[in-house]
């Protein structure tokens, strides 16, 4: 049986919303472990004068529970 932990979190790039999105795929993987989907619930802008400055995306990241973790108590 697979469990699945849903976590939402919020990118930002200067480059593109998909830049946005890869990057906060990568950073999360250095602490999340087993990541198994993920899901762009928005995507935003800033915008400085007449040009996007700053992209902005909410992701609803999933991950497997490990069910054989050891508990440290």
């Amino acid at each position: 049986m697979d469990i699945e932990k849903h976590l939402i979190i919020t990118g930002t790039s200067d480059v593109s919303w998909k830049d946005a999105i890869v990057k906060t795929i990568a950073e999360a993987s250095k602490t999340i472990d087993y990541l198994s989907s993920v899901k762009i619930l928005e995507q935003r802008a800033k915008i400085d004068g007449n040009k996007i400055s700053e992209y902005f995306v909410d992701l609803d990241l999933s991950f497997l529970v490990d069910l054989n973790r050891k508990d440290d108590n």
